[in-house]
């Protein structure tokens, strides 16, 4: 991928609720929206440095413990960087290391979902879940688009 946006839910779908990043991730594939890259995944790793340097904008899509309301989407504060781990890569780190080995800079943004039930064992999601995919469907898709506008009137945007 070189430019356009590019969208990674990650969370474990075997874990009741923290599969919501790529429930949302699937949902979103399944509309074929021209210059949108998707990326599933079960946790973020300093692999996804290279594919996040290629993009103009990122998303994460991850469930949320913080969340109030049935999802957030937030943008990154660029000059947040974290520790890299081994087993753990944040949104922030995963950016960081984008800009730190290929000296790329693209806009990153949360999307962060609300569950009810976490850790179990257990393929489903809530209806709490469900209520937050719809949500966030709706928004990202007309986020999606109003960008993708914006970058056709004016690429430099």
């Amino acid at each position: 991928m070189t430019g356009g946006t590019l969208l990674i839910g990650f969370g474990n779908p075997g874990r009741g609720d923290d599969g919501l990043g790529p429930a949302f991730a699937r949902r979103i594939a399944a509309r074929q929206l021209p210059g949108l890259a998707i990326e599933i995944d079960y946790q973020l790793t300093v692999d996804h440095a290279l594919m996040i340097s290629e993009a103009e904008a990122v998303v994460f899509a991850d469930a949320a413990l913080d969340a109030d309301a049935p999802f957030y989407f937030r943008p990154m504060d660029e000059s947040v960087g974290e520790a890299l781990g081994s087993h753990a890569v944040t949104p922030q780190a995963a950016l960081a290391l984008a800009r730190l080995l290929f000296g790329a800079a693209p806009r990153g943004f949360i999307l962060g979902l609300r569950g009810a039930r976490f850790g179990d064992m257990a393929e489903e999601l809530s209806d709490v879940a469900l209520t937050s995919l719809g949500a966030a469907e709706g928004f990202f898709i007309d986020w999606y688009r109003s960008a993708a506008a914006t970058r056709a009137r004016d690429p430099a945007a």
